[in-house]
């Protein structure tokens, strides 16, 4: 019975050892389990490169289309220049069919980077001329009145400028010698008329060629008699254009008297740059408007180019005739026009968006799309181009009718060639760039500062009067005035202070300079006065900023030849300014801030040159 007692036992502490084991068991795999999934779930050590690379995949990088040595890791803007970044992982390994040179973009970044593509197409090209010019009188409509026989003016009947006359009227009243002998001769040729008609014929003649007129002459027969004083009539209706006599003047014969002109005809003529003359033709249709009769436009026909061009401005003449109804018109108004032009029939030629040309000085580069591939796929091109065709370019060389060239993204295409070291713009032999990572904006600063210390240029100017420099440093402080109401892209403000810049430029006393300096002043005021009027013209903001960019090379000419009294001078640059050619501008202080893109690109720029003057 014990030993039935003591076996029962032992098979109760068995059994209880048992379920013991199994409850532990049971725990030690689920711990064994979770550590197993746990050490699953994280990569080997082998595999942490490649778990980088997929993260350094995900991860995107930003940079600027004009500075591609700036990156960063998110979206901004470029602190050079102040454009957007874009984005850079857009790049894809080409295939074998891929040049060395060639862009591959998947159609992701394609979209991300707004690439679009333009087919090139030969057709007739076409061109919207803006010109600005004056309301002029007539040539032909002018009479210059002179005096036929010397005398004293003894009256005016017409005693100012501008006063409307008719044919006929009386214009002065002259004491005249001559005339007294010419008179007396016609009285006694008439007692002589029956028996001497030649005599008598020739005294009449002689009155006649004076311009005095048969009823004048009808009446000094009658008369019988000679008059001291003489009334000189108007030769035409028109208005006083001049009055070159006054009251008691001794005039000989062949000095002007008045000037007269009829404006009921006049001219319209504007100025046309020598690059559009290839465009405009005798008989093209001019669209215009007068500054001083808003909202109202006129149209005409061109009727003269000008063969020769002014060596100052370097424009020509472009004539267009209007009739003056209601006499609204008046001489040395102010137009605006535009000039639609057209090739002549069957002259087709190659055709280009501007958008998709990159300038890089005499190179003009384009990036075509290479035909039948599932990615997009662009290489590098150098053209020829020829003249320009309004929103178009006419191409010489390097295309061919049907090809496709990109014409929107085509910096973030060019950016991509040059980041990964192909043959791009700014690389043509296609070397690998340094990025800098991080350090870029600080590299360019420094690039920048060097070249500007190594541009310093201590001017001391041209041996002229202080009061010379005085005057200069005036429409230099205008100067200033106008180009920051470019920057705040103020229209009606640029107006306002190019009149105030040519106020100042008035005041400059050039009898101060002598020998070649007055003589190189001179060609500076010429082209300055006419850039300066070419601004106060207009009230679009794109066509002041097309004349202030051609004012800025002469006036830094000027500054750097005469000198100023102000400190420091900086002649700044934009490489994006006139569609990618580039463009210059003064400032008084270092800070770039951009005149031709104001907030857009505000700044978008370097200093190419300063001036310490002394």
């Amino acid at each position: 019975m014990e030993v039935m007692k003591t076996i029962i036992k032992q098979i109760k502490d068995n059994y209880i050892m048992l379920i013991i084991a199994l409850i532990a068991g049971i725990i030690l795999g689920i711990i064994f389990s979770g550590s197993s999934d746990s050490r699953k779930s994280e990569p080997v050590l082998a595999d942490n490169h490649e778990g980088h690379e997929h993260e350094s995949e995900n991860l995107q990088t930003w940079t600027c289309s004009m500075h591609p040595q700036i990156r960063q890791d998110s979206p901004g803007d470029c602190p050079v220049c102040g454009m957007d970044l874009v984005p850079l992982t857009s790049v894809q390994s080409g295939t074998e069919e891929d040049g060395a040179d060639d862009i591959v973009l998947s159609e992701a970044a394609a979209g991300l980077a707004d690439i679009r593509t333009t087919r090139v197409v030969r057709k007739r090209p076409e061109k919207n001329i803006f010109l600005q010019g004056k309301v002029q009188a007539d040539e032909s409509n002018i009479t210059e009145l002179t005096a036929r026989f010397g005398g004293r003016i003894e009256q005016l009947h017409v005693s100012f400028t501008g006063e409307n006359v008719i044919k006929g009227e009386k214009l002065v009243t002259i004491y005249s010698p001559e005339m007294l002998s010419a008179q007396r001769e016609l009285v006694e040729a008439a007692g002589l008329k029956v028996n001497r008609p030649a005599v008598y014929e020739s005294a009449r003649l002689k009155l006649r060629l004076w311009d005095i007129s048969d009823r004048q002459i009808d009446e000094i027969e009658e008369r019988g008699e000679v008059r001291p004083y003489f009334d000189v009539l108007s030769p035409a209706s028109g208005t006083v254009m001049k009055r070159h006599v006054a009251a008691g003047d001794y005039v000989r014969t062949g000095e002007p008297l008045f000037m007269i002109a009829d404006l009921s005809e006049l001219w319209l003529v504007f100025d046309a740059y020598e690059e559009d003359l290839q465009w405009i033709s005798k008989g093209d249709n001019i669209e215009f408007t007068i500054q001083a009769l808003p909202g109202k436009k006129y149209n005409g026909k061109v009727t003269f180019v000008d063969p020769f061009i002014n060596p100052v401005t370097r424009t020509a003449g472009v004539r267009v005739e209007i009739n003056n109804m209601g006499m609204k018109l008046k001489p040395e108004m102010f137009a605006g026009g535009t000039l639609y032009s057209s090739a002549t029939e069957g002259s087709d030629e190659l055709l280009i968006p501007k958008s998709s040309v990159l300038w890089t000085g005499k190179r003009s580069v384009v990036y075509v799309k290479v035909p039948d591939r599932e990615t997009p796929v662009f290489r590098y091109r150098e053209i020829l181009l020829g003249p320009d065709a309004g929103e178009y370019y006419i191409v010489e060389e390097g295309l061919q009718e049907g090809e496709t060239v990109a014409t929107n993204g085509v910096f973030k295409i060019d950016a991509s060639a040059q980041l990964e070291g192909k043959t791009s713009m700014m690389n043509p032999e296609g070397e690998k760039i340094s990025t800098g990572h991080d350090h870029g904006e600080m590299e360019m600063n420094s690039a920048m500062e060097d070249n500007t210390h190594d541009n310093h240029v201590e001017t001391k100017g041209q041996d002229v009067p202080e009061t010379f420099n005085e005057q200069l440093t005036g429409v230099y402080s205008a100067y200033i005035d106008m180009k920051d109401a470019f920057v705040s892209t103020d229209a009606d403000a640029v107006r306002k202070e190019a009149g105030t810049v040519i106020e100042a430029l008035g005041k400059v006393d050039m009898a101060l300079l002598e020998g070649d300096a007055h003589m190189k002043w001179m060609d500076y005021l010429g082209v300055l006065g006419k850039r300066l009027e070419s601004i106060t013209n207009s009230r679009d903001i794109e066509s002041q900023r097309k004349a202030f960019l051609e004012l800025n090379k002469t006036f830094y000419q000027s500054v750097k030849a005469y000198g100023l009294l102000a400190d420091t001078v900086y002649y700044q640059y934009c490489p994006m300014a006139d569609d990618n050619r580039g463009g210059y501008w003064l400032s008084n202080e270092k800070e770039i801030r951009n005149p031709y893109f104001g907030d857009m690109m505000m700044t978008c720029g370097e200093v190419k040159d300063v001036i310490i003057n002394n």
